[in-house]
């Protein structure tokens, strides 16, 4: 059984009062100030978050590297934080893109992910001068060759390769296999040919190989099987790889049956693999690359919400309908995500029921979380959940046409908005009306 603030940020504290701290900040004074639903960072987590991360390869005695998976969330503010940190970003857009350029991220620090990247995307991309470029298939690796032709510095890549190795998590975060939309194939032999075509591409620099084999993965001898496996490929074609990335995916806990487990746990096993193929194979050690993003932000965020309704089924379910829901968070539809919960203004109190936290939109799946002990609440009361930092924004709609909530950092007592709530213009920014003559 989890504290009441096992999951929440490092900062987070309940007064006498019972009442909710984040960063120095009381919990319902962000909502009064800035609404609910509001997303709610805590910039002493993030940072500890992405020391831990980039220390977690340290068992590693040749070179190593940390990347920011974007995909995770990605705004201006966070993009400037994570490049005064000094890590890589990892992006999948030309709109991520854009961000990393906006927060003045060093192109060479950027790698370009993505499994069907368009012209526009990769001509942008080669002339920002973006540092890597992972190729995630033939058509791509054939388009790039076209585009990078006559080019006087050859473009670096990697080689996006699916590994063929099954994890433990839920079927729709799985990105190794074999029948996946992911990646070259190993098992089919299109990897190694993948890799013997791309070195005699002129225009392109083969320096590393990259695979990811899922996310929420919490035992780490997958990716150090994957590591094996990148590293056997490179032997197969006579290839010494400067770079070598097993991905990201460790797991976070978000709900009270989860349990964190520490990053140097995985950073050991990719490190000790490292090390003990490039012997046999005797090659030199490469520069290894971690990409992490829920890691990092997920324990960070905290999504505050009003109770709306009550509905109250005898010897069924009671739900308590949140202001917001699967528009701003729909990992728990997505894919079975489990959130727990917290009365921000009465935390200290006993919990007198189970209920389901409902979303406001018009979807029977729109559940935050399920069989919740809390006090009981009524309408306006404030609820906060945490662990809310990673794929809930990232992954947010305008369904039902409502806006997407405000987002704010915090730290010792002070907040900063990172992004502001959307508003009705905003939504209508887009819809051009139908002339008046349209229908005669």
């Amino acid at each position: 059984m989890t504290a009441p603030l096992d999951l929440f940020p490092i900062t987070a504290r309940i007064d006498r009062g019972g009442r909710l701290w984040l960063g120095g900040c009381l919990a319902r004074d962000l909502a009064r100030e800035f609404g609910t639903p509001l997303y709610v960072y805590d910039a002493e987590t993030l940072l500890a978050r992405a020391r831990e991360a980039r220390s977690a390869l340290d068992a590693y005695p040749g070179p190593h590297r940390l990347a920011y998976a974007g995909k995770a969330f990605l705004c201006l503010g966070l993009a400037q934080i994570l490049q005064r940190e000094g890590l890589d970003l990892d992006v999948t857009s030309a709109g991520e893109m854009a961000v990393a350029r906006a927060a003045g991220f060093p192109p060479e620090r950027v790698h370009l992910h993505g499994n069907s990247k368009n012209v526009a995307e990769l001509t942008a991309a080669l002339e920002w001068g973006i540092g890597t470029i992972v190729v995630d298939n033939l058509h791509e690796l054939r388009l790039l060759g076209q585009l990078t032709a006559g080019r006087q510095a050859p473009q670096r890549v990697w080689l996006r390769v699916a590994p063929g190795i099954d994890v433990h998590t839920h079927p729709h975060r799985k990105t190794g296999l074999l029948d996946s939309k992911f990646g070259l194939t190993l098992e089919t032999g299109e990897a190694a040919a993948a890799l013997e075509q791309a070195q005699r591409m002129a225009g392109l620099q083969v320096t590393g190989l990259h695979a990811h084999i899922g996310s929420q993965v919490f035992e780490p001898e997958p990716f150090a099987r994957a590591t094996g496996l990148l590293l056997d490929l490179a032997a197969s074609v006579g290839f010494t790889p400067q770079e070598l990335s097993p991905g990201g995916g460790w797991g976070t806990a978000t709900g009270p049956a989860e349990l964190d487990l520490p990053l140097a746990a995985y950073g050991e096993a990719i490190a000790r693999t490292a090390v003990e193929r490039c012997t046999r194979h005797g090659f030199p050690l490469p520069t290894l690359v971690i990409e992490l993003g829920r890691a990092i932000v997920g324990p960070a965020g905290v999504a505050l919400y009003r109770v709306g309704s009550r509905k109250e089924i005898p010897g069924v379910r009671t739900y308590l309908a949140l202001d917001g829901g699967m528009g701003d968070n729909i990992r728990p539809a997505l894919y079975g995500a489990r959130y727990t919960a917290l009365a921000a203004d009465r935390a200290s109190a006993p919990p007198e029921e189970i209920v389901t936290l409902a979303g406001r939109y018009c979807e029977s799946g729109d559940i935050i979380a399920r069989d919740v002990p809390l006090p009981r609440l009524q309408p306006e009361d404030l609820i906060a959940v945490p662990r809310a930092g990673a794929y809930c924004l990232a992954m947010s709609s305008n369904y039902n046409l409502v806006p997407r909530p405000a987002v704010v950092i915090v730290r010792d007592g002070k907040v900063l908005s990172l992004q502001r709530r959307e508003t009705a213009p905003d939504l209508l920014a887009r819809d051009l009306p139908l002339p008046p003559d349209w229908d005669q």
